[in-house]
């Protein structure tokens, strides 16, 4: 009868005690000052009050994605929740494990258009896995201990449980999380062993294969990394990576071709374009991969590992689909390719990289160094020099510093860098690394920014201050929103509407007002030295690097063009023609 007798509230802070949950990302209101209050009385918790409920689930993703726990918001009611929805939808795009508390008014308001009333299940219902308006008080400790078996299995995703502040101030019941399982959801972990066997065997008959590896292999944790990594070197075949899923296999082995997609390197694309085998572990088949769909790949047989079966075939039509945890599938093909002693066809495979090593010849990373004004290319291979050798983690906001990074940072191991992949958030990344930071309290965490994108939510510095985080923000400056200024200069004649900022702050005096450190790189030469002060500094630090206002990101495919016809620099974009949908003319 004692547990009775316990508040909603209460009950909630017990679950997610239960739950194992260290930290709350999150911002009060009235609808929720009773889990407030619970949060005063308890030290097993921590709670980071973050200054914008936006910023409060970017957060809780950086948090969950260096981790591999899921993350926990919590919100008022109204704007909190609405605030939220884009956090909700980058979360939900990205499969992040989020469990997001929201508050509520009373039930006996709900439909009354009560002051910060608004229906969260209806608004969020698109971009959440499963959300939750808990109604009865005996049903509170279920519904949580069940969100965190939705949000961190299966494909994981956000959660949104709405709490009606009767809920949480009334009595409720509490059932530990032994007790609770979902009735109905099951995600399928282990693969079909014939069809498992059937794919290793058309792997093995490959002339020209290649994998093609993605986020996915990041949610099945550090194992399945370690799998794929061990499958690749047996196959001696090559690997290309999705933005999502850099880290996975090592970008410091000879068999690693770079990234693919819009951006990825010519290698990669040219890869993917002539396979005859192409085995997708991970990947959705996003279109800033695919290109022009019926030009994809086109001559290749085609397999797909996922543990969501809506991704199979969604996309992309595939020959072989394999529904299971990428972890348990790999373990079962490296058994299978072990049993039966596979080997590559050595004769086709070696002919294969050699005409890899042709299109590496292209160096299509490649860029003009300059001693008077600074590359963003060369921003952040000097930040990756400067930092390889301890532990990093990395996030970044969106646009061509995103890319960038993507390119030129290198990273050996999963759950170090974290982006907005699906959604493309402006403004994820630094409250990603405030999470991040959060996490790995003793390990240097750099959110890669533009200044158009540390704008969004730049009130985050007196978060990072406050709960004396030394992230460090390393900003590549162009004065413009770069990415928006690239494609009018390619695709619509040079007419920069609205994409040069016209009124920046003094990112220095910026940080000072917060009570950071603020560092400004004007050239190329100064640059190593700045770095070093910020990596030093044992406080937040924003660093603004004045970089090339004309750089573009090349490679490029540009939208609506197959793989093999790649922008590899300026000389390309000017000589061929491309359309207002982005195909290149020929």
């Amino acid at each position: 009868m004692a547990d009775q007798q316990k508040s909603g509230a209460e009950i909630v802070l017990k679950a997610l005690a239960d739950q194992g949950v260290e930290v709350i990302f999150g911002y009060p209101g009235g609808a929720v000052l009773p889990l407030y209050d619970e949060i005063f009385k308890q030290n097993q918790i921590r709670h980071v009050l973050v200054r914008h409920e936006q910023a409060a689930v970017h957060a809780a993703e950086g948090y969950a994605r260096s981790t591999g726990k899921t993350g926990v918001v919590l919100v008022t009611s109204g704007p909190g929740a609405t605030n939220a929805v884009t956090g909700l939808t980058d979360a939900m795009l990205d499969s992040i494990p989020v469990v997001c508390l929201t508050g509520q008014v009373p039930t006996h308001l709900i439909g009354n258009d009560a002051f910060q009333e608004a229906d969260t299940t209806g608004i969020t219902r698109q971009c959440t896995k499963h959300n939750y308006l808990v109604k009865k008080g005996e049903d509170l400790a279920r519904v949580i201990h069940e969100a965190f078996q939705v949000a961190g299995s299966g494909r994981p995703g956000p959660v949104v449980i709405d709490l009606p502040k009767d809920i949480l101030m009334g009595p409720a019941p509490y059932v530990a999380p032994s007790r609770v399982k979902h009735k109905s959801y099951r995600p399928q972990l282990k693969g079909d062993i014939t069809a498992i066997e059937k794919a290793v065997e058309i792997i093995a008959k490959a002339k020209r294969p290649i994998f093609y590896c993605g986020g996915g292999v990041v949610n099945s944790g550090p194992q399945a990394s370690q799998l794929l990594t061990q499958f690749v070197k047996m196959t001696g075949y090559p690997i290309t990576l999705t933005l999502m899923g850099l880290g996975i296999y090592p970008a410091s082995d000879p068999q690693y071709l770079g990234m693919l997609g819009m951006h990825g390197t010519f290698e990669a694309n040219h890869a993917m374009h002539d396979c005859d085998v192409m085995v997708a572990i991970g990947a959705r088949f996003d279109d800033r991969v695919t290109g022009r769909l019926d030009a994809f790949s086109p001559n290749s047989t085609k397999i797909q590992i996922d543990i969501d079966p809506s991704s199979i075939n969604k996309n992309v039509a595939v020959d072989l689909g394999i529904v299971g945890d990428v972890g348990h599938v790999l373990e079962d093909m490296i058994k299978v390719w072990k049993a039966r002693q596979y080997h590559p066809d050595v004769a086709a495979l070696k002919n294969w990289w050699g005409r890899i090593a042709d299109w590496q010849r292209r160096d299509c990373l490649h860029y003009q160094p300059s001693d008077e004004v600074t590359k963003p290319q060369y921003a952040i291979e000097r930040l990756y020099a400067l930092t390889r050798d301890r532990e990093t983690f990395i996030t970044t906001e969106v646009g061509q510093h995103q890319m960038w990074a993507a390119q030129y940072f290198k990273f050996d191991k999963p759950n170090q860098w974290m982006t907005s992949g699906g959604l493309g958030t402006m403004g994820y990344g630094f409250p990603a690394a405030i999470g991040v930071q959060m996490a790995h309290p003793g390990a240097l965490v750099v959110d890669i920014s533009g200044e158009a994108s540390f704008m969004m939510n730049m009130q985050e510095l007196a978060t990072a201050v406050q709960y004396r985080l030394p992230v460090k923000v390393f900003i590549l400056n162009n004065r413009y929103m770069g990415m928006v200024r690239q494609w009018q200069e390619l695709l619509h004649g040079g007419r920069y509407s609205e994409s040069y900022s016209e009124c920046l702050p003094d990112f220095v005096k910026l940080a000072e007002a917060f009570g950071a450190v603020g560092l400004r790189s004007e050239k190329p030469a100064d640059l190593d030295d700045v770095i070093a002060e910020m990596i030093a500094v044992d406080r937040p630090v924003l660093v603004d690097v004045a970089v090339d206002p004309s750089e573009n990101v090349f490679p490029m495919i540009p939208s609506g063009a197959p793989h093999n016809q790649m922008l590899l620099g300026p000389e390309d974009s000017l000589g061929q023609p491309i359309s207002k949908e982005g195909a290149i003319l020929v």
